[in-house]
């Protein structure tokens, strides 16, 4: 059976963790900071902190910016589960908003109902890579942050000036802080923990100083930021080999009847999975493909709508995509051969 997910991590990776074992460097030091520099150079950011988890990466992103208890913060249905508890547990109000039906992510229209019931910070999750519209998103004049453990490497084009090089602007650069994400399953992994980053000086001097006073129970240890550093190292190419198998996947999945999550217009979605939004059951399709020896997973199974059973009334297009997209395998260890019976797969399905 070929499984739905399987993690990149390689000899490189595990020798990185070893070294740290043998060295005794287990908890928060050097490789914090060789990470953090890492991630500050690929992104462009003028700071970033590394933390345990996602969870305590958005507990700082409050206390940046001094929000009141009680205060609405508006999240996706289709944000990770996380996302919901760590608002609750920190004493704010959640707003769950509905999502683009083509592009899994949040739409403007959305975004406004949101601001008009009380929301005073947007956290975006770029899910499937795609990058919105932040222009139109930025003119609401609500803060918002990006969660790009799953939209690493996307970007935008940016306009070209007569006798200028076309430039691009990555996620993770365009909200007042952005979260990446290292938990298995994200763009790249650290086996726990996240990067939180200020983009710009402003916002960094604010962090840095909260990061100058943060317990080292909420630092990211040694053991995690060497798989993360190595992780991060090898990210161009592992971000070639799924884009190439992407590319074949979504040229089979044609010449049937069902269709992939729409990419970022202007720009370039990074990929994380095969996302599938199926046209017909979601039965039929898992079985079809588990007896060509695929397994397939829900795409949002640990999905804020995926557990909340009440509240979600206008949430039409995320419970529709919940229930009708899927994961089919996409990692750089997946083989030529395993890609062939995939895309054959996709091809034909019911």
């Amino acid at each position: 059976m070929i499984q739905t997910y399987s993690s990149t991590i390689r000899r490189r990776e595990m020798d990185a963790v070893l070294t740290c074992m043998v060295d005794e460097k287990i908890g928060p030091g050097e490789m914090a900071r060789r990470l953090v520099q890492s991630v500050k150079d690929f992104f462009s950011v003028d700071g970033a902190l590394a933390l345990r988890s996602p969870a305590i990466a958005l507990k700082y992103v409050f206390k940046a910016f001094g929000l009141e208890p009680g205060t609405g913060v508006i999240l996706s249905a289709l944000a990770p589960l996380w996302q919901l508890q760590a608002v609750e547990d920190l004493g704010y109000k959640p707003i769950i908003i509905d999502v683009s039906p083509d592009t899994a992510c949040v739409t403007l229209e959305s975004l406004e109902e949101g601001v008009r019931q009380g929301g005073r910070l947007i956290i975006l999750t770029e899910t499937a890579g795609y990058l919105p519209d932040f222009e139109a998103i930025q003119a609401l004049g609500v803060p918002f942050v990006e969660d790009v453990s799953f939209s690493m490497g996307s970007f935008k084009n940016l306009p070209i000036r007569e006798g200028e090089e076309p430039q691009i602007k990555r996620a993770g650069t365009y909200g007042f802080f952005s979260i990446l994400g290292l938990e298995e399953g994200n763009s790249i992994t650290g086996g726990g923990g996240a990067v939180l980053m200020a983009p710009a000086r402003k916002e960094w001097i604010i962090l840095k100083r909260l990061g100058e006073e943060a317990p080292t129970t909420d630092l990211l240890p040694d053991l995690n930021s060497a798989l993360a550093y190595v992780q991060l190292k090898e990210f161009p190419r592992n971000e070639v080999i799924r884009q190439d198998l992407f590319a074949v996947f979504q040229k089979s999945l044609m010449a049937s009847r069902h269709k992939c999550i729409m990419g970022t217009p202007d720009g370039t979605s990074s990929v994380n999975s095969f996302s599938v939004i199926l046209s017909s059951g979601l039965k039929d399709v898992r079985q079809y493909a588990s007896r060509k020896g695929i397994e397939v997973q829900p795409t949002f199974g640990s999905s804020i709508v995926a557990f909340l059973e009440e509240g979600l009334e206008g949430c039409i297009n995320a419970r529709s995509l919940y229930l009708r997209t899927v994961d089919f395998p996409l990692y750089p260890r997946l083989g030529s051969t395993h890609a062939t019976t995939i895309a054959k797969v996709l091809g034909t399905l019911p």
